[in-house]
């Protein structure tokens, strides 16, 4: 009998702090345990009790990188409780501020944390020394969604400007003058970076995602639409615990989140592309043909590819608001009436996959009980799967190449586990 055990005590180039410990007996893998060691954060517990209009800007502080998704998930889910539709020139503003933060959060991961891994480099670091224009592309790109940020959401980290029904006060015509060439620049920027990471060398690998996504009948999700599943499931956002359920492991301050019955699923860019892809902005889908992607794609190492689509939508949608903008009579609606008691849901799509919050709101408009499961809980469950299928096919590397092999498959999947406590270490023990 051998025994073969592999650490990675702290995974690198990604957000958050957490470990991989991996068990080969015999020959076979019998044990991958993604511990994510990052303290528990406690936002739940810190919501109970608050104002319901306190939520955007505490769940907010979960995450500098994607702090709109918070905004926007408990703006959608608590809305619902004041009888407030969100729709027209306001609407559109919020996609453009989300647009922002997919434009920036995508462009470090693709360049400072992912884009390392295919072109030899240890690091952002040395990357920019071998590849200086390249990284120059893509900091000039994350410029453009901070950018974005600032004018819509009042700075760039955590954002102070969102509020329930819309905005404190909306951008002005010079404002909104002055960011349109930025983003013009930004989406022939992001078009040089699909055809340069379409250059890049791809493992032949084909996994068999069950791909779960917001669906919206007209356009891209990004705020709204229906929870669909690849393997048939459709449901409004307020059942999704209906369908999925977290369970805890006891090596990990993270939840697995699974589909009850069938287990891991994904969330993000592979899903959303599978799921949404005939709702991509024209270029994204000229594009998307031009570098020989077809409507689904199940390779882990090409969603670096996929991520840059997104960032291209994200750019022509920003567009195409700016140059129609008009600014609203009001930056934002009124309440139709004080909030109700009851129990509130809703779902965004953050960069890294679906943002579901759910409320409880009292008679006095108090938060009684906060559920935030972000899509790296999501998707923790599935990411032990593929580093599973990893190490199954190189048992014949020695230990730090193994574990350099599972940090890739790990980082193909940006987490955040910042956002996830409620990476990387690699422990692999070979026997």
């Amino acid at each position: 009998m051998t025994e073969r055990t592999i650490k990675v005590d702290y995974v690198p180039r990604v957000e958050g702090e957490g470990s991989l410990q991996v068990k080969v007996r015999d020959g076979a893998v019998e044990d991958v345990r993604l511990r994510i060691f990052e303290p528990p954060r406690f936002f739940e517990a810190f919501l109970r009790g608050r104002k319901y209009d306190e939520a955007p800007d505490i769940t907010a502080r979960i995450c500098g990188i994607c702090p709109v998704a918070y905004q926007m998930s408990a703006c959608h889910a608590l809305e619902k409780s004041l009888g407030i539709t969100v729709d027209g020139g306001l609407r559109e503003l919020r996609r453009l501020l989300y647009s922002g933060e997919w434009i920036e959060s995508h462009t470090l991961h693709m360049y400072l944390l992912h884009a390392p891994d295919f072109l030899g480099q240890p690091d952002a670091i040395a990357l920019a020394r071998e590849h200086p224009a390249e990284v120059k592309r893509g900091l000039e790109l994350k410029r453009v969604g901070n950018r974005i940020l600032q004018v819509l959401g009042g700075r760039e980290i955590h954002p102070i400007n969102v509020r329930m029904g819309g905005f404190y006060r909306v951008p002005t015509l010079e404002e909104v003058s002055e960011l349109r060439p930025q983003v013009e620049k930004a989406l022939l920027l992001a078009e040089e970076s699909v055809r340069f990471f379409a250059q890049l060398s791809f493992p032949d690998l084909t996994e068999d995602y069950e791909f779960v996504s917001l669906v919206h009948p007209k356009e891209y999700p990004m705020n709204e639409g229906e929870v669909v599943s690849s393997e048939g499931l459709r449901l409004p956002a307020e059942r999704f615990e209906e369908a999925f359920e977290e369970v805890q492991v006891p090596y990990s301050n993270a939840y697995h989140v699974v589909r009850k019955g069938r287990g891991s699923y994904l969330t993000g860019p592979l899903a959303r592309y599978a799921l949404n892809h005939d709702r991509l902005s024209p270029r994204a889908l000229d594009l998307a043909r031009e570098v020989g992607l077809g409507k689904v794609e199940r390779n882990p190492y090409r969603s670096i590819l996929v991520r840059s689509l997104e960032v291209v939508h994200a750019c022509e949608e920003s567009l195409a608001i700016l140059e129609r903008y008009r600014p609203p009579p009001k930056a934002w609606v009124e309440p139709a009436h004080s909030p109700l008691p009851g129990t509130y849901a809703a779902i965004t799509e953050a960069p890294r996959g679906m943002l579901y919050h759910r409320y409880r709101v009292n008679a006095g408009g108090f938060l009684d009980e906060a559920r935030i499961i972000a899509p790296t809980t999501q998707n923790q469950k599935r990411i032990e799967d593929d580093v599973r299928h990893v190490v199954g096919r190189s048992l014949d590397l020695d230990d730090p190449h193994l574990a350099d092999a599972c940090e890739r498959a790990i980082r193909n999947h940006d987490p955040c586990i910042s956002c996830a406590t409620h990476f990387l270490d690699l422990t692999v023990e070979r026997q």
